[in-house]
């Protein structure tokens, strides 16, 4: 008997279990458009000239919140989106920028570490400091904005694993 042999009878399953798997991951929050331009906040601070005007699906950590009479900035840490648009905190940060939200934004509601994604403008840069180095952030005008919560972090994710042998999992 050949492994082909053995394996024939469940080539039926692929498919099915290939769509079911797919279709747990939810779908992206924000619509890419013609205007958005595909670049990380790292190089909008290099070049911020280069990518003036252009919208930005961006998401990251939240560093910190200021109000102003009239805005509160959001300093946000970048990191890498998945399809879901789900910040990805496990791989490397892609620099600093600056959420701009108009009027007033609850700080509570944006908690040190807490998750979002936005969608905006960029609207140029501003130099600053990090401890005592020089930074160039990049601002951008939300036009909406996402904060994830622990249940849509993990949906999409299901806790499935295939394998041959025995094993423990404590959940």
């Amino acid at each position: 008997m050949n492994i082909r042999s053995v394996f024939r009878p469940l080539r039926w399953l692929a498919v099915p279990v290939a769509l079911a798997l797919t279709a747990c991951a939810p779908a992206p929050i924000y619509q890419v458009t013609p205007g958005t331009v595909n670049v990380i906040p790292m190089q909008v601070a290099h070049s911020p000239e280069q990518f003036a005007k252009g919208d930005v699906i961006w998401g990251g950590s939240v560093i910190d919140v200021r109000n102003f009479p009239d805005h509160t900035e959001v300093e946000m840490l970048a990191y890498p989106l998945d399809s879901s648009q789900r910040p990805q905190t496990n791989a490397q940060a892609q620099g600093r920028y600056i959420a701009i939200y108009t009027g007033y934004v609850e700080a509570l509601n944006f908690p040190p570490g807490g998750l979002v994604t936005i969608s905006g403008q960029l609207n140029g840069s501003r130099s600053d400091s990090v401890d005592q180095a020089t930074y160039v952030y990049p601002l951008v005008n939300v036009t909406q904005s996402h904060r994830w919560t622990a249940a849509e972090l993990r949906a999409g994710h299901p806790d499935i694993h295939f394998g041959v042998g025995v094993g423990v999992g404590i959940h």
